[in-house]
């Protein structure tokens, strides 16, 4: 190692067929240098650079802001990868639709044509099925419009990196505030757009895939959606009642696969199945009690609690299957929500939004859904979503949309495949759903439908 510089070897994440350009300052210890660079088997770039002294770093205020810019710029730009990925592959499941329509289109014209030799039964079979769906084509239009939106997207991500690496080579030579500007803007416009297209209205659940079969008849299961890239750690807490161990697997395949796993103990025993692991903590109901625990795993200690004002608890406002499962937390695109329901709200269920720091109660909204008739509930992009029932036949029947305060009923089926269901939770990071079914760990794929116009953003 020289001992003016220390060598390093950087992955570059390059959109839009970027090249890297190969900067040689006069100054080896004034400035960054790409000595060489290559393609790794993905097409990415790998570099390997000399970086100048730490404490010259320190020193240079400007180099230390760039380089925070960079980071930012090289986040979103891994953002942009995952928006690209959903935006494919909802394409490519429009663009199947719409060769269907198409063909559906044209054969009601055969149809219409030559009505007189077709029998009239099939004729209005038809043309019902076309009315059907036709107001899919204009949506057909707005995922394409999507798609353009991501590439621009990627556009300006490629000019904004531009622009950095040469000013790095010609320090004031941009206005600092102005390119800072620049990346705050692109970085919200992409939050929301993000956001947009992660979310929809639930329209399917598919077959159940078993993940493993273990522990009693009652639990709860987990991964955490706020996890860093690499974490995969599945979290597991077997039982509704008196107990405050949770088993922590390093992996999904690890989980599937063995028992080794580490066990946390909880300072208090947990009640029902509403757990949730969000951002390195874990938050719990308290047995036998409405106060709720946020327990931080690296610090193994409680860093909040809190009750849950007026919620019934201790099997007074449970769902169906019972299970002291009076109060559910779970979490969406949009946070952390505690389901419960309240003497003043007639047993009906009320929805919180809560300050997953404080664990204060945002906002909450009251609907007319009794909560000891849901089998179980979860929460989609603000909507939360009731089964009506845990056993045998099941189905999400009803909806209530935070966004709107309103509700209505649907029609939803999924397979309920060991016949009791004790708890069921959506994870936006995976779009699944997490079930506990009968001592078998389920997850449950789901179909969300949405638009995205280009003048919401």
């Amino acid at each position: 190692m020289q001992p003016a510089s220390k060598l390093l070897s950087l992955t570059l994440l390059v959109l839009m067929g970027t090249e890297l350009t190969q900067v040689l300052p006069a100054n080896p210890e004034e400035s960054w240098q790409v000595y060489s660079s290559a393609q790794d088997s993905e097409g990415r770039c790998i570099c390997t650079v000399v970086a100048p002294q730490q404490t010259m770093c320190s020193r240079d205020a400007r180099t230390k802001q760039l380089r925070q810019l960079l980071e930012k710029v090289q986040n979103m730009t891994q953002s942009i990868q995952v928006l690209d990925q959903r935006t494919q592959r909802d394409l490519q499941y429009v663009e199947k639709m719409e060769i269907q329509l198409r063909g559906l289109e044209t054969k009601f014209r055969q149809v219409e044509e030559s009505h007189k030799q077709n029998i009239a039964k099939q004729y209005k079979a038809i043309k019902a099925k076309m009315e059907e769906l036709r107001p899919l084509i204009p949506v057909l239009e707005e995922y394409k419009a999507d798609a353009k939106l991501v590439l621009q997207f990627k556009e300006e991500v490629q000019n904004l990196t531009s622009v950095l690496n040469e000013l790095q080579e010609e320090m004031g030579a941009y206005d600092y505030e102005e390119l800072q500007n620049r990346v705050s803007n692109l970085e919200e416009r992409l939050r929301a757009c993000m956001q947009k297209l992660a979310c929809g209205k639930l329209t399917g659940i598919s077959e159940p895939v078993t993940i493993k079969t273990s522990g009693s008849r009652f639990g709860s299961w987990m991964t955490d959606p706020l996890a860093p890239e690499g974490d995969t750690r599945v979290w597991y807490m077997d039982g509704y009642h008196n107990n405050r161990f949770v088993r922590e697997y390093r992996s999904m395949a690890d989980f599937m696969t063995s028992d080794n796993f580490t066990s946390h103990r909880l300072p208090h025993p947990w009640s029902g199945t509403g757990q949730v692991v969000y951002n390195g903590s874990i938050y719990f109901n308290k047995f036998q009690s409405h106060i709720i625990i946020k327990y931080d795993f690296k610090t193994s200690s409680i860093s909040k609690s809190r009750p849950l004002e007026y919620a019934g608890y201790n099997n007074m406002y449970h769902y169906s299957w019972g299970g002291h499962s009076d109060i559910d937390l779970m979490v969406d695109e949009g946070g952390l929500w505690a389901v419960y329901a309240t003497n003043q709200n007639a047993g009906n269920i009320v929805i919180s939004k809560l300050n997953p720091n404080t664990l204060n109660i945002i906002k909450s909204w009251t609907t007319n859904h009794p909560k000891r008739s849901a089998g179980e509930a979860f929460m989609i992009c603000g909507t939360l979503y009731v089964t009506n029932g845990y056993s045998g036949g099941t189905k999400v029947y009803y909806a209530f949309h935070t966004n709107s305060s309103t509700y209505e009923y649907i029609d939803i089926p999924f397979q309920n495949k060991y016949s009791h269901i004790s708890m069921l939770d959506y994870n936006p990071k995976d779009r699944v759903l997490y079930a506990w079914n009968n001592g078998h760990q389920v997850l449950y794929n789901i179909t969300l439908f949405h638009v995205i116009r280009s003048d919401e953003l």
